[in-house]
């Protein structure tokens, strides 16, 4: 198994959302903290080409000849000889070191995709100088090395091999027609104990292609000692991955968080990978803020509700604003809240997230709230008749303290929305702590 330890030289550099990156159009190498004009194409390449972009990739990134910025994604973007990680604008006011603002979106990452990282090892590593990439194929590299360690899932394969004594049954077939003339040789079919899974075969494609792309020595030796533990397993293309034949269930339960990073890497569905053959099998691991932030606290919520009688629905509404005139008319407008939590079948509360720092205009009385979120909140309260909505942003330093908390009553109707903000920059226990007290004075403001 031939290894390959010589990597080129890679730029790689770091910007925040709607940051900006030089670019060198001369001849020559590029300067220190830009890329140049040929790395700079194959990262607008690889923004075109992924899931998560419009048809020109400006809503990831933007040529300006001389330089190219971000949008309102965070992730990295690898090409050949180039990556660009782009860290979340957390704190338009504080000055957060990139450590401290990679170590809050590993944080994010955990919450939302459920990867059950915790906070031991992976903040500590995220406060080490290494992108995000680095971060993430260093925790996969160290949970799969565990795990194997404690042994290999396996199953029984059906195997085919001529044999000197009968081994399981005879191929009678192959026996009359190979063997014939050689009564020493018996066909045999029988059924082996080999770890050459659906589930490992996942595995081992996720550690040839981390291999590429992982620069630091020592996480680039522990993914070669996972290829030498995994020869057994046979090598398969990321497009042909057996997806729909794992099942994570009681025998094999340790082993889904490392799943889950397998598929953040090789397969996600609201935030996919983009594998791109012409750029090497690059990787573009790519969130936008506003679904990342949603789901880290519609995740956060559910563990703030835990043991009460009401529910959490994240995505869940669906009711359509206008209906056609006429018989049979048809719907039209669908809305989706971002977060519906019920008590039975009645909803109490609808929460909509929104990744903008408000506030930072002192002289705004309505503090940055758009007119277009007030608007689709006055649909919600309608449509779900549903008496109590919150507008939940991020808070920051401008906002001051304590969290942002204002009420409005809604004219010419009895609802209430509260425009409020949370600190994604607290431990999560804090974070479902202020989350299960917003949503319980909002019911008990209800029944005063």
């Amino acid at each position: 198994m031939g290894i390959d330890h010589a990597l080129p030289a890679m730029t790689h550099l770091t910007v925040h959302e709607w940051g900006r990156t030089n670019v060198h159009n001369g001849p020559g190498p590029s300067p220190s903290g830009a890329f140049t004009r040929s790395q700079a194409n194959a990262l607008l390449r690889a923004a075109r080409s992924h899931p998560l972009a419009n048809q020109s990739g400006t809503n990831i990134l933007i040529d300006h000849h001389s330089e190219i910025r971000a949008r309102q994604v965070v992730g990295v973007i690898a090409a050949p000889g180039c990556s660009l990680e782009i860290l979340p604008k957390i704190d338009a006011v504080s000055d957060e070191s990139n450590e401290t603002i990679r170590t809050r979106l590993v944080s994010m990452l955990d919450v939302a995709l459920g990867l059950k990282l915790g906070d031991g090892q992976a903040l500590s590593m995220a406060r080490q100088k290494e992108t995000l990439l680095d971060i993430l194929i260093r925790l996969f590299a160290d949970r799969l090395l565990a795990e194997t360690r404690r042994g290999l899932p396996r199953a029984y394969m059906a195997q085919e091999e001529d044999l000197a004594a009968l081994r399981g049954r005879l191929n009678v077939i192959r026996q009359f027609t190979h063997h014939a003339v050689r009564p020493d040789r018996l066909a045999c079919q029988f059924d082996t104990l080999l770890p050459d899974t659906p589930l490992l075969r996942i595995m081992k494609a996720c550690v040839l292609l981390l291999r590429r792309h992982a620069h630091a020595l020592e996480t680039q030796r522990r993914l070669d000692e996972l290829r030498f533990v995994l020869a057994e397993v046979r090598d398969i293309p990321v497009s042909a991955l057996p997806w729909t034949q794992v099942r994570i269930d009681r025998t094999n339960r340790r082993w889904e968080s490392i799943y889950e990073l397998a598929k953040l890497f090789l397969k996600r569905e609201w935030q996919r990978t983009d594998h791109d053959p012409k750029a090497g099998q690059g990787i573009t691991l790519l969130f936008a803020m506003n679904d990342l932030f949603e789901a880290y606290v519609a995740a956060l919520v559910r563990k703030a509700l835990l043991g009460s009688d009401l529910t959490v629905h994240s995505q869940g509404g669906s009711r359509y604003c206008l209906m056609e005139e006429g018989e049979g008319g048809n719907p039209r407008f669908q809305t989706t809240p971002d977060i519906l939590i019920k008590r039975h079948e009645q909803v109490d509360l609808v929460l909509d997230t929104k990744w903008k720092l408000i506030g930072r205009n002192p002289e705004d009385k309505k503090r940055g709230v758009s007119q277009s979120d007030v608007y689709q909140m006055m649909a919600y309260a309608r449509l779900y008749r549903c008496r109590d909505l919150v507008l939940l942003y991020p808070h920051h330093t401008a906002l001051g303290a304590p969290a942002l908390a204002i009420k409005y009553r809604l004219a010419e109707g009895g609802e209430r929305l509260k425009v409020a903000s949370i600190d994604v920059t607290k431990s999560t226990a804090e974070v479902i702590q202020s989350l299960r007290e917003l949503i319980n004075q909002n019911l008990c403001e209800r029944q005063l």
